[in-house]
């Protein structure tokens, strides 16, 4: 195949034609043709040869090139593609009506062949006869080459690829924009539970765990699916389709609802257990529209709608609230709740529900408090009122049996104490007097008494602990560093923490301890000193102090740094 005049407009016809059948930017697929040509001409010419192939975007005429770059002269690798500046300036004035001058680094053009005045006017005032520098690049052109049959069928495989990878990048633009989205498709065969589906401009998957239940499709069904991730790979964009995604039925619910599609109501959260059961929790930003009214319908031909969608998934619209207790009771639907508890530093909560509410409240398999606990983001215990009733007093008798020890009290007063709230012997040494004081049979004397006795116990605890940590090996400069009881010495000591040094390279979760989170799960990691009521906070002072101290840290830093967070905040 030679490039003759006769199939010249032929290279723009067909790349005309490609470019409408993929949708893609013609001179897409004339760049590739310009390098499959290239391509071709160095299996000719040679391979160490830089060839380019320059096609007219009018005539389709082909013009191959050979490019020479003039580079320093101990610069000189590749001899058929670079040219010291002393070969440059013979063969500018050897071939002086054939070669080409572009200058690389001042983006100059030396027009050195039948050169006019308009054309010594167009080179930007530089002499056209001037030496080429380094970077410039002589450029001659060489004869077009005769396409044989390897040729040819390599410079096709060429405009494949170019063409295979420019609608793959049409196609990733095109729906990387999309995610976030519920799109329509056609089903087109389905591999390994997984279903292939067209999407208009290529393919998509719906992989078989991201379908509702056991939903089963056929080639030629329509499907309705949110765009989870749009990936770019080596094989093409890569779309994933779900339909189990909470975000699904979020955008199901925009479609259906008005309202929600306009910002008067906001969808706060979802939790899905995929064709079974789903919460939503909605926010209504006009005190006159009720959210789950909205959301709901007329005779509930909203929520109908996405329940069709959703394989007949049933649906519980929750008024959300900023108060987490009272969103948890509504979250909690259709069980009645008699009393929530918060820990706000854990992120857990316990609820008490009547027995009768208790299956309930679980719900089958769990699915009622794992659907509520996802909603809220928090760990739920559910308890029954008795079941909380014996904890409580469980917890009552054990404090009871504390005080009646260490206090040397009888049973009545050590329970008085406790029915006050108070829970440790610390807070019965340490409380402002007034408040012993406000307990019915508690005078002066005898308040002075419980915290005299207090102490002592306190003081006892603390020399027991330091001998045993000192028994452990533990060294002085932990033991002097402030902040640290003797009791948290020996908790460190038993945990083979025995020195300064060691003190300083602990983290502060690792002491006050904390919550991570593995496989999609909660999980509690237990601090060193977390039973001394450690803050994060604290532990994290305290560890820098000790770095301090070991002159790991210059202070100055520290308190630069704060001053930045503080900034910024």
């Amino acid at each position: 195949m030679a490039i003759t005049s006769a199939n010249q407009l032929e290279l723009l016809q067909t790349a005309e034609a490609v470019a409408r059948e993929k949708m893609i930017d013609p001179g897409l697929v004339v760049e590739a043709m310009e390098e499959s040509l290239a391509r071709a001409a160095k299996s000719r010419y040679g391979a160490e040869m830089d060839i380019r192939v320059s096609i007219d975007r009018k005539t389709g005429r082909a013009t191959f090139t050979r490019v020479r770059t003039v580079v320093e002269d101990e610069g000189v690798e590749n001899y058929q593609a670079q040219v010291n500046a002393d070969q440059a300036r013979d063969l500018v004035k050897q071939h002086r009506p054939a070669v080409t001058v572009i200058a690389g680094a001042a983006g100059r053009q030396f027009l050195l062949r039948n050169a006019t005045e308009a054309d010594a006017k167009r080179t930007t005032g530089v002499n056209q006869l001037a030496d080429p520098e380094i970077g410039d690049e002589l450029v001659d052109e060489v004869p077009p080459v005769d396409l044989g049959r390897i040729a040819a069928q390599s410079a096709k495989q060429v405009i494949l690829q170019k063409v295979r990878e420019a609608e793959r990048d049409r196609q990733y633009e095109e729906f990387k924009d999309r995610v976030g989205n519920i799109i329509n498709a056609t089903v087109k065969r389905e591999e390994y539970g997984n279903v292939i589906v067209d999407v208009g401009a290529g393919e998509a998957i719906l992989r078989r765990n991201e379908k509702i239940g056991r939903e089963a499709y056929r080639p030629g069904d329509r499907i309705r699916a949110y765009v989870k991730d749009v990936r770019r790979e080596p094989r093409g964009p890569q779309i994933f389709l779900s339909r189990t995604d909470p975000r699904f039925m979020a955008e199901l619910f925009k479609m259906e609802v008005p309202e929600i599609y306009e910002g008067i109501i906001e969808i706060k959260a979802v939790a899905r257990d995929p064709g079974s059961r789903a919460k939503i929790a909605v926010i209504s930003y006009d005190n006159s529209i009720d959210p789950v009214g909205a959301c709901v319908g007329m005779r509930g031909s909203r929520v109908q709608a996405v329940v069709n969608e959703l394989q007949g998934e049933k649906i519980d619209i929750i008024p959300w609230n900023e108060d987490v207790p009272t969103f948890l009771v509504n979250a909690l639907q259709p069980a009645e709740v008699s009393k929530v508890v918060l820990d706000d530093e854990a992120e857990r909560i316990e609820v008490v529900v009547p027995e009768e509410q208790l299956s309930l409240a679980i719900g089958r398999r769990g699915q009622n408090v794992r659907l509520a606990s996802q909603l809220t983001g928090l760990d739920i215990d559910i308890l029954t009122e008795e079941e909380e009733s014996k904890r409580r007093q469980k917890e009552f008798d054990e404090r009871t049996q504390l005080f009646m020890a260490t206090l040397d009290l009888d049973e009545f007063f050590a329970q008085l104490l406790v029915a006050e709230g108070f829970r440790t012997v610390e807070e019965v040494a340490y409380v402002d007097q007034e408040e012993l004081l406000s307990i019915d049979g508690v005078d002066e004397g005898t308040a002075q008494e419980l915290q005299a006795r207090a102490s002592d116990h306190i003081e006892a605890e603390r020399k027991k602990a330091l001998d045993r940590a000192r028994a452990l090996g533990v060294e002085e400069t932990l033991i002097n560093f402030p902040g640290l009881t003797p009791p948290m010495i020996e908790a460190l000591a038993q945990d083979g923490i025995k020195t300064l040094e060691d003190f300083a390279t602990c983290a502060d979760w690792e002491l006050a301890g904390g919550w991570t989170e593995q496989d999609g799960q909660r999980v509690k990691d237990t601090g060193i000193l977390e039973k001394f009521d450690l803050s994060l906070e604290e532990a994290r002072n305290m560890v820098m102090s000790a770095r301090v101290a070991l002159g790991w840290v210059d202070p100055d830093e520290i308190e630069a740094e704060a001053s930045e967070e503080a900034e910024e905040v």
